[in-house]
C-alpha cells in the first residue's frame, strides 16, 4: 500500500458507512489512504453495547469520546470516559468496553496501523443511513469469528457487566 501523495478532505456525512457491532462506522480515513499507517473512524454505539475482553495483537487504539459515556477496562484497570476523554491503548493490551447511560456514545477511533478498520467494513455491512441500526445482523457474530484472526484480535473473556 502506499500512501496518498495529497491531502484527504472528509466532510460531515461524507466517505464509507458500516452496520456493525450494533453501531454506526463512519471511515474517516482508509489504511489504504495512508498506506497502510492508519485509519479513523467516527462511531456510533448505543447504551449497554459491551465488547468481550480481548486484544489486538497488531494495531494501538485511541479512543476520543465525542458525546456519551463509556466505561474502559484496559490491563484490568476500569476507566470512565466521558465527553472530552481520550484513552490509548497500546497493542497487545487486553480490554474491554461498555456503552454506559441511555444515551449513545460518539467517539473516534483510530487505529495503528490502520488495518483494523478492515475488519469492521468486513464483518459490518453497508449503513443504509447513518444512524445506529435497528437491529443487528444475526449472522454477524459467525463473521466476526472468522475474520478476527485473520487481523489479530483474540478474544479472551466476557464482556464488561453493568
Amino acid at each position: 500500500m502506499t500512501a496518498t501523495m495529497s491531502a484527504i478532505h472528509r466532510t460531515a456525512g461524507s466517505g464509507d458507512a458500516y452496520w456493525a457491532m450494533g453501531g454506526l462506522f463512519e471511515m474517516k480515513l482508509l489504511p489504504d489512504e495512508t498506506g497502510g499507517l492508519l485509519g479513523v473512524a467516527e462511531v456510533t454505539q448505543p447504551p449497554g453495547m459491551a465488547t468481550p475482553l480481548h486484544v489486538h495483537h497488531n494495531e494501538a487504539e485511541l479512543f476520543y469520546v465525542l458525546t456519551g459515556s463509556i466505561w474502559y477496562e484496559a490491563g484490568g484497570v476500569l476507566h470512565e470516559l466521558e465527553a472530552g476523554s481520550l484513552i490509548w491503548l497500546p497493542a497487545s493490551v487486553p480490554h474491554r468496553f461498555r456503552i454506559r447511560g441511555t444515551d449513545p456514545a460518539r467517539y473516534v477511533a483510530i487505529t495503528a496501523p490502520g488495518g483494523l478498520l478492515e475488519m469492521y467494513r468486513e464483518v459490518g455491512r453497508p449503513a443504509g443511513e447513518r444512524v445506529i441500526p435497528e437491529e443487528v445482523d444475526p449472522d454477524e457474530i459467525a463473521r466476526w469469528g472468522h475474520t478476527a484472526p485473520r487481523y489479530g484480535l483474540e478474544v479472551l473473556g466476557p464482556p464488561l457487566q453493568p
